[in-house]
């Protein structure tokens, strides 16, 4: 049994327990019942469903990270495709996920596969720098190329 400083009282049947909660006008929640004698504190039970949701939504922030985004043109250079790396890099770094962009304009639709390969290409020289992970492969959208990837 805790109370709702954190201090023990010791172990004490659940009527006493109930008594307990009653006299301080708190309520009796059972922490783990996994242990042969349950723990449970003496707490108010809005204020600890407060502090449970928001644990929850700092834990939901840290997990996902913003969706950055990475343009790459058709025609790019091999000098740009390294910068565009190094500025990936450190999207992945601060936790983000990178979308990379290639789109196809005109005549370039028909040229995939070198679009494709140029892709391929960044992907490459950003392994060089860090451990990536794909979250989502390479697809074919309405405008041109994208893939989504994490620091791995």
């Amino acid at each position: 049994m805790i109370d709702e400083t954190g201090k023990q009282l010791g172990v004490m049947s659940l009527e006493k327990a109930l008594q307990e909660a009653r006299e301080r006008s708190l309520d009796l929640i059972q922490v783990t019942e996994k242990l042969e004698t349950p723990v449970c504190k003496i707490i108010d039970y809005g204020k600890y469903l407060y502090q449970k949701e928001k644990k929850e939504r700092q834990t939901k922030k840290k997990v996902g990270g913003e969706l950055k985004g990475i343009r790459l043109s058709f025609n790019i250079s091999q000098h740009d495709l390294e910068t565009r790396a190094f500025q990936c890099e450190k999207f992945l770094k601060q936790g983000n996920k990178a979308r990379i962009e290639l789109p196809l304009r005109g005549r370039e639709r028909a040229l995939q596969d070198f679009a494709k390969k140029k892709i391929d290409n960044f992907l490459e020289i950003l392994r060089k720098l860090l451990p990536i992970k794909i979250e989502r492969e390479l697809k074919k959208e309405a405008r041109g190329l994208t893939i989504i990837i994490a620091k791995g």
